[in-house]
């Protein structure tokens, strides 16, 4: 029997801890965002280097069914968990109770909730802001407060459930970072598995991670559906142009380049690579290098 624990009871809303717990097999299984193991397990960084991948889903899953995917499999097996499949929250947009954001400077000097990671908070003051780390948990109260006037998350996931409009009145669509999930066994649960159960489980999850994706892109993004939910609670909606959002990217650049190096440069190469041979393959261009 399989008893399932929601809204992090066994990490007691300590978000970075849940990795430890699947590795040390304190839990069996564990559908988990990559940011919130990203402090133990650093390749999984690569998913919040800004403005890596913009709003492109098929980028995305080349990455994630191709070598990229396979090496960040390979390192989780290394630590202690291993990976079944992919699922998805998705793109991380930006919303706050003072003013629209339509450049870095418009982020100037605002407390922004983001999670325990060191990469969120590298990103948030290239920019000017003020970042406020902490769980979840501790969100709505502190936005209620004001002793936070922003957060960043995914629309499906965390800003219409929530109901953030109650909160904070604007939402910038900028797609700077996604947020994959994994669902893994730790190791020492695996390998308790005779072969059956272990083919049945991959299956499952399998099954699983892709209709959890299909549901959440369904709702993702600059979506009218999502635009329309918005709108309709009395959110202001900004929606970058090509121009505002390589400024965001440009002033992020000194970040993505310092973290590219912590991740490890072939890897964060090789996701370039995957990514511009998308493009090129939508724009019917020949594929060319990575950087």
């Amino acid at each position: 029997m399989i008893k399932p624990y929601f809204r992090g009871q066994l990490y007691e809303g300590k978000q970075i801890n849940e990795f430890l717990l699947l590795q040390q097999g304190v839990t069996d299984f564990a559908l988990a965002s990559t940011i919130n193991w990203s402090t133990t397990v650093k390749e999984l960084n690569l998913f919040s280097l800004p403005f890596l991948f913009h709003n492109d889903y098929k980028a995305i899953d080349a990455l994630e069914a191709g070598g990229v995917g396979r090496k960040i499999f390979r390192i989780l097996a290394d630590k202690g968990a291993i990976a079944l499949s992919w699922g998805e929250n998705g793109f991380r947009e930006v919303t706050n109770s003072k003013r629209a954001i339509h450049t870095p400077e418009d982020l100037q000097g605002l407390r922004i909730r983001v999670v325990g990671a060191p990469i969120f908070m590298d990103i948030f003051r290239s920019l000017g802001a003020d970042p406020v780390a902490m769980d979840w948990g501790e969100v709505l109260s502190a936005l209620q407060s004001g002793t936070a006037d922003g957060q960043e998350n995914p629309v499906a996931s965390i800003i219409i459930p929530y109901r953030l409009w109650e909160v904070n009145k604007y939402i910038t669509f900028w797609h700077y970072a996604i947020d994959p999930l994994i669902f893994a066994a730790s190791k020492e649960t695996w390998d308790a598995l005779d072969k059956i159960d272990r083919k049945i489980i991959s299956k499952a999850a399998r099954e699983a991670a892709s209709w959890q994706k299909k549901a959440a892109r369904e709702g993702l993004a600059d979506s009218a559906a999502s635009l329309e939910i918005l709108r309709k609670n009395g959110m202001e909606i900004t929606l970058l142009t090509p121009a505002q959002f390589h400024a965001f990217k440009a002033k992020t650049k000194p970040v993505y380049d310092k973290w590219a190096s912590d991740i490890g440069i072939d890897l964060v190469r090789a996701a370039e690579k995957t990514v511009k041979s998308v493009e090129a393959k939508k724009q019917g261009k020949p594929r060319k290098g990575g950087r």
